[in-house]
């Protein structure tokens, strides 16, 4: 049981709770070692009792803090103590990208553009290294307040859905609005479903909402595994035909349509920019 005040690890002081998900809750702390403020995931009880999430857990958390890019959310520390399961990782002061959606409706054209190249890029390097992110969603962007945008919690969500604790719908309702065709119907999953993902997310950066939506995580998921991903602009019309595509190709059903890599969705990206500021 975490409590404000208490010591983790003989070296972090948790001060204040500063968020929850379905899987874990995020605690604020000072790291008294190096003397730097830093952010705590500690699991929920009902998956640190589960001993085959829990090493996945490790394994994919330890595989993440191997990740260092200027838009990945940096993991300092991973460690267990009476129970206890955490991730350490830097604190970012700024709003969620779910969270400036949410209050403002849709983005820019720039805007959206240049949070997707963020976020791209991130995933090209991550991608390079063999990890896939399985569940991009703005709910795990955040933004800072110069703009950059930063990822987090790779690789995690592979513990979750490889772990036996599939059945806690929780971890899935978050999910399941960005959730790719194969990643739905339980397929192979590679770099393009994060590309699908991504595709999703600039969606909603343009048009204030996601593509699908119902009143189960099933009936959503089976929209993406079978209804196309309308274009932007008939919600918003004043989407260019250039981002248009982009959104179009990343989220195509099969992964062969999709773009091969981040790094080409990021020239996709690049171009569509150019095409804007020509007209």
């Amino acid at each position: 049981m975490i409590k404000i005040g208490m010591m983790i690890g003989d070296r972090y002081e948790i001060l204040e709770k500063i968020g929850t998900g379905g899987m874990s809750d995020v605690y604020k702390a000072k790291c008294h070692k190096l003397n730097r403020y830093v952010a705590i995931k500690v699991l929920k009880q009902e998956f640190s009792e589960n001993a085959n999430f829990v090493s996945k857990f490790r394994i994919e958390a330890q595989a993440a803090a191997g990740l260092m890019h200027p838009n990945i959310v940096n993991v300092y520390d991973v460690g267990e103590e009476n129970g206890i399961y955490y991730i350490v990782m830097e604190v970012l002061e700024g709003d969620t990208l779910s969270d400036i959606i949410r209050r403002e409706g849709h983005l820019s054209e720039m805007r959206a553009i240049d949070i997707a190249k963020q976020i791209a890029q991130a995933l090209s390097s991550a991608h390079k290294k063999n990890i896939i992110h399985r569940d991009v969603k703005p709910h795990n962007i955040l933004m800072s307040e110069d703009g950059t945008a930063k990822i987090a919690d790779f690789g995690i969500a592979k513990a979750v859905n490889s772990g036996t604790i599939v059945n806690n719908t929780s971890t899935v309702m978050g999910s399941v609005h960005y959730l790719s065709p194969e990643q739905a119907r339980g397929g192979y999953v590679d770099a393009r479903s994060d590309i699908y993902s991504l595709g999703i997310v600039l969606y909603e950066m343009l048009t204030g909402n996601v593509p699908f939506d119902g009143d189960n995580p099933v009936s959503v998921a089976m929209m993406h595994m079978n209804e196309a991903v309308p274009p932007p602009s008939r919600i918003n019309p004043s989407v260019s035909p250039a981002l248009d595509k982009v959104v179009l190709k990343a989220t195509a059903k099969h992964q062969p349509d999709r773009y091969k890599s981040a790094d080409e969705m990021y020239e996709a990206l690049v171009q569509a920019e150019n095409a804007i500021v020509s007209e």
